[in-house]
């Protein structure tokens, strides 16, 4: 390993504007200060690249392979000065980078302040050869998020089909019949949300359970994914929080629209702006998850939240939406395909962790070093290619 000055490791440059309403359609993606947020018909720079938070919101770092347009809250590496693009991006989340913050109100990172540090390099062919070892990680989670958006789709798929279109098997010897929710299938029953659910709200204080209970928070939470895969630790927050129970359903109720719908894998606490929501019999999980995760569901509890500046949704209100109950052995049949795909998810989701626990131990000391990398008989990524 060789030690250098970080400007002659890398070279940051500062990101470039981009109005909001800009944000949401094209192919390329959009790097905020804190990830991926919205795409746009343009890109400003030609991959690989590696982007890290510069205002607002410091330490994210994210690796690009797609040409991509990095905003001004960030900073993009403009010159990697020969060096293996991933190994810089696996060497700058080791970095403590909200220790360089220089803004008084909001988080600032300023470039300059990064080139006089003292940082220690490896040579080329190890830098190769750590970035192979991570990124194998990285793409074994990255395969299995592919897999668990695909298990969703085919969920909502389904229900869509039977409980919004009503095209479920054998529909068509069954006639629509008038309901208080409207024309539904003969046979089937007008519940409403509050019929077959209910808001659990069990406070809770973090001192009262042990510091190493799970906390899962809004900023844990994912948006349009019912895969709830990372949490925090009760003992590193304050406040009064609502127990859950593993299977609950977490509904995110500030600003609806961000669609933070998912089940819970495990017991924990929770934040106080969650809705934890529980069936009332168990018979009607799969439905009531479904019907809380749809895009329907979300739009209606957007519009019908409280308040301008912070719209909150409303248990209340929710209670009263629509829920079809088809007869006992058609919802047999839906509860048996959600709960398999339901359980390869839950799989998926400690896979996932377990992944992502054995990367983060070993980042640190790859790229510091402790474990050498220059005698494994390692292919990189580049001499596979070449086989």
């Amino acid at each position: 390993m060789k030690t250098i000055q970080f400007r002659d490791f890398i070279i940051l440059q500062r990101g470039f504007d981009l109005p909001k309403h800009s944000r949401d359609e094209g192919e390329y993606p959009v790097i905020a200060a804190t990830g991926i947020h919205g795409s746009h018909s343009e890109f400003k720079v030609n991959p690989p690249g590696v982007v890290t938070g510069r205002s607002g919101s410091l330490g994210e770092v994210v690796f690009v392979e797609r040409p991509y347009w990095p905003l001004n809250t960030t900073l993009w590496v403009k010159d990697f000065k020969e060096n293996q693009p991933r190994y810089v991006y696996y060497f700058l989340k080791t970095l403590d980078l909200k220790r360089f913050n220089s803004g008084a109100g909001v988080p600032t990172l300023n470039r300059n302040h990064l080139d006089t540090l003292i940082v220690k390099i490896h040579d080329k062919q190890s830098q190769q050869k750590i970035a192979t070892i991570l990124s194998t990680y990285d793409d074994l989670i990255e395969n299995n998020l592919r897999r668990i958006k695909i298990l969703e789709e085919m969920a909502q798929t389904l229900y869509r089909e039977w409980f919004v279109k009503f095209r479920f098997p054998g529909h068509q010897k069954v006639k629509m019949v008038d309901s208080p929710l409207g024309k539904i299938p003969e046979g089937w029953e007008a519940k409403r949300l509050g019929d077959i659910a209910e808001d659990m709200r069990r406070g809770v204080k973090p001192s009262e359970v042990p510091p190493d209970t799970p906390y899962i928070g809004l900023e844990h939470l994912p948006r349009k994914s019912i895969a709830l895969s990372q949490w925090g630790f009760a003992g590193d927050v304050q406040s009064t929080k609502f127990e859950f129970k593993r299977g609950e359903i977490l509904f995110g109720k500030i600003r609806p629209y961000f669609h933070k719908v998912g089940f819970a894998p495990i017991d924990g606490i929770c934040s106080s702006d969650t809705i934890v929501i529980a069936d009332k019999d168990h018979k009607w999980y799969p439905l009531l998850l479904c019907c809380v995760s749809s895009e329907d569901f979300v739009a209606h509890t957007t519009q019908t939240s409280k308040g301008t500046k912070m719209p909150r949704a409303d248990w209340e209100v929710l209670t009263k939406y629509p829920v079809p109950v088809p007869p006992p052995s058609l919802l047999t049949n839906f509860n048996s395909f959600l709960e398999n795909k339901l359980g390869l998810i839950e799989n998926l989701i400690f896979r996932n962790r377990n992944l992502r626990q054995t990367r983060d131990l070993l980042l640190p000391k790859l790229i510091s070093g402790e474990l050498d990398v220059s005698e494994l008989g390692i292919k990189t990524t580049d001499e596979r290619l070449q086989d």
